[in-house]
């Protein structure tokens, strides 16, 4: 009659020692049914589940495996499955896989346990967690400490919106970030990435920037900061604004587009997308005079925004065309993906803004980026705590990738 076993196997570390067990199991004809291992610190955890056939015996296999631990000094044991347990578990992996992320500058207990228990909660078992982050030093810089776990479960919380309201109160709470997803064929097969431009992929607000050399930029401010939480409507703000930019040399335009400050995380994210051949673009309520010049500096495949009036090297005051709002965000995403002929699930949308919100929504994965209050509860994802190349995390990248 077969026979069922785990066998689980930690200790120290050292080359060759799963050649050496499975070699046992192997001469005995055992067939490996499941198979883990994880090091931590070079300490070993491995735990295999074997079948052991009818024609053999599970006592010399133990007995082979007992001395041979010993003589390698590793710890082990031994533990019967029933197959009537064995096949419910089996039954387990027509389930959905769910994965939570935690980001944070440095990860502690007190994190691991909210997170654990907000999913044990919700009648849901940890097969998994995984640290995607690099090692670091103990005397790294404050601000090189960036970390991530990642939590994988089957099953759906059966209600998976509280379960998210949960992750993102705790959050809060402890100045983190987590992300639930679903673990899905599509989460490491994205292939487009849009992003908003100001506040996204650059730290300021463009036409903040433009008031300033005009000297309205109380004004224009007040606008947009009534636009991004989305008490003003886009369109009417951005005429509102621009408007008041009337009379402004270009030249003060190029002296502003030379120094666009990058966001955090944003270039490396980018040139590692692109090395990946990722489809990038920007789509943003910004102007494109700006867009092109991180186009050519990055290496956009698209940019679509907003065209300013110049006549005769100054401003008019007027906006040329159909204005990209929240709407016109997701329209062209979804033309992108069209002409790129790639599925909206592998899509990526970031953005920080209210007129966000349409973008993100339409994308497989939409990301808020350091985002007002209301976009990042509205958002089926949200980073706050990281840069941009957090987002590699996301969709299950890991740094040892080594994709400097």
């Amino acid at each position: 009659m077969r026979e069922l076993m785990i066998i689980n196997i930690s200790g120290e570390d050292k080359p060759g020692l799963t050649s050496t067990i499975t070699e046992i199991l192997g001469k005995h004809h055992a067939n490996i049914l499941d198979i883990g291992q994880a090091v931590i610190h070079n300490t070993l955890s491995l735990g295999i589940l074997v079948e052991i056939p009818d024609e053999s015996k599970s006592s010399p296999i133990l007995k082979d495996v007992l001395f041979c631990s010993h003589n390698l000094g590793i710890n082990v044991k031994f533990t019967p499955i029933a197959e009537d347990l064995y096949n419910s578990w089996v039954e387990e992996q027509g389930k959905p896989r769910n994965i939570v992320t935690l980001l944070a500058q440095t990860i502690t207990a007190r994190q691991i346990s909210k997170i654990s228990a907000i999913i044990a909660d919700n009648g849901l078992n940890i097969d998994k967690i995984n640290r995607l982050s690099g090692r670091k030093r103990l005397d790294s810089q404050e601000n090189d400490k960036k970390a991530c776990v990642e939590f994988s479960f089957r099953g759906d919380p059966v209600d998976k919106q509280k379960m998210k309201s949960e992750l993102l109160q705790t959050a809060n709470e402890l100045g983190i970030d987590i992300a639930l997803q679903e673990d899905n064929i599509y989460r490491s097969n994205r292939r487009l990435v849009a992003f908003d431009m100001d506040s996204t992929l650059i730290e300021v607000e463009v036409i903040d920037e433009l008031a300033k050399a005009a000297n309205v930029g109380d004004e224009v401010s007040a606008i947009t900061e009534r636009a991004m939480c989305g008490e003003i409507d886009f369109t009417e703000s951005l005429k509102q604004r621009v408007k008041l930019l009337k009379g402004l040399d270009e030249s003060k335009l190029q002296t502003i587009a030379d120094n666009l400050p990058l966001t955090e995380g944003a270039e490396r994210l980018i040139g590692i997308l692109k090395r990946l051949n990722f489809t990038t673009a920007i789509i943003s309520g910004g102007f494109t005079f700006f867009g092109e010049v991180l186009k050519r500096r990055l290496g956009f495949d698209y940019v679509y925004a907003n065209r300013l009036e110049i006549k005769s090297g100054i401003v008019t005051g007027n906006v040329l065309g159909e204005i990209v709002d929240g709407n016109m965000k997701a329209t062209l995403l979804q033309q992108i993906a069209e002409n790129e002929n790639i599925n909206l699930e592998q899509v990526i949308a970031v953005g920080d803004g209210a007129n966000d919100l349409p973008m993100l929504s339409k994308a497989g994965l939409g990301i808020a980026f350091r985002a007002k209050p209301i976009v990042k509860k509205s958002a089926e994802q949200a980073i706050s705590t990281f840069g941009l190349d957090g987002i590699l995390y996301l969709i299950g990248y890991r740094d040892w990738y080594a994709l400097k």
